[in-house]
């Protein structure tokens, strides 16, 4: 089944409306949760990024150590499940834009820069204190809302140092 076909489809309680984005680590759809009747984010993951067992494992612990961190600049993730051959995760469904288009060809206003550059220092400064290193941050992966709150993305796919406190 290609990528597109999964809009209208159900992975478990998921009713997958859209994709919204595609990456090195798997494509981005707009989905429903239909239990909790809200919209969520899933990310599903090429088979070849988890078909070996201890990559796997490596990946759902670094996804568990990154859904326990509680900050409004970092993505939340609900779940990381598998469903129809397909592993994924989901998360929240941050409505905005992504820093790359904001800041387009014509860059950003000084004071707009600097406040969003703080929010990401902040939620980075989180991980990090978690022992959590991003790996993949980029303006593709900051999104920011219509009220300028920031929000890093992919943090599921982030890796644990070896001196967590």
């Amino acid at each position: 089944m290609d990528k597109a076909e999964l809009a209208g489809r159900t992975l478990l309680h998921y009713r997958v409306v859209e994709m919204v984005g595609e990456g090195g680590m798997g494509a981005v759809y707009k989905a429903v949760d239909t239990h909790l009747d809200r919209a969520v984010a899933i990310k599903v993951l090429p088979p070849d990024k988890v078909a070996d067992p201890e990559r796997k494992q490596r990946f759902v612990q670094e996804a568990k150590a990154a859904s326990a961190l509680r900050h409004p600049n970092i993505v939340v993730i609900h779940d990381i499940a598998s469903a129809g051959g397909r592993d994924f995760m989901v998360m929240e469904f941050v409505e905005g834009q992504s820093l790359d288009v904001l800041i387009g060809r014509k860059g950003l206003r000084l004071n707009e820069a600097l406040g969003w550059a703080v929010q990401i220092a902040d939620g980075l400064a989180k991980a990090h204190a978690a022992g959590i290193v991003h790996r993949d941050l980029k303006p593709t992966n900051v999104m920011v809302t219509a009220d300028g709150l920031v929000k890093i993305l992919d943090f599921g796919l982030a890796k644990l140092t070896e001196d967590v406190p």
